[in-house]
């Protein structure tokens, strides 16, 4: 590596949350336009802790299908179980149809239960449940419309 090659001052924001959650407040700073009144930065941070627990905290059983996948998402701990009851609904609601599968979400004793079908079930079990759950560039415009105080599932 050269010197031409390194920037001039660190690009790394940190910690991954804490970089998601700079990077959004960078944005809002940056836009004239932001209606300070309505910046949830807090709502942002729960978000990120539940996107942790789900993706590193959550047991996830897998029952194969002939078309798909069901992935039951579960914890003995009550706030990663909230976290995953708070993640997979709006996720199915979110991406049902993208890749061409249908996605559903239903509650279970410790968590949720989220049910992935279509026509390349190889493929959805591969990815298996936090692969399905990445599915879809919608997380920055989802952490960016929470952050301002919207609700990104609302329909």
């Amino acid at each position: 590596m050269n010197a031409d090659t390194v920037p001039a001052l660190p690009m790394e924001g940190g910690q991954s949350a804490f970089a998601a959650i700079q990077e959004i407040v960078a944005q809002l700073m940056a836009d004239p336009n932001t209606d300070w009144s309505r910046v949830d930065i807090a709502a942002l941070r729960q978000h990120l802790v539940d996107m942790d627990n789900v993706t590193l905290r959550a047991r996830v059983q897998v029952q194969e299908m002939k078309d798909g996948a069901r992935f039951a998402a579960t914890s003995e701990d009550a706030e990663v179980a909230n976290s995953i009851r708070a993640m997979v609904p709006a996720h199915a609601a979110t991406m049902n149809g993208a890749e061409g599968w249908t996605m559903q979400a239903s509650e279970i004793p410790g968590g949720a239960a989220l049910t992935v079908t279509g026509a390349d079930p190889d493929r959805i079990r591969a990815l298996g449940f936090i692969g399905v759950m990445t599915v879809g560039m919608h997380h920055q415009a989802h952490h960016l419309a929470l952050a301002t105080g919207q609700d990104p599932h609302a329909h």
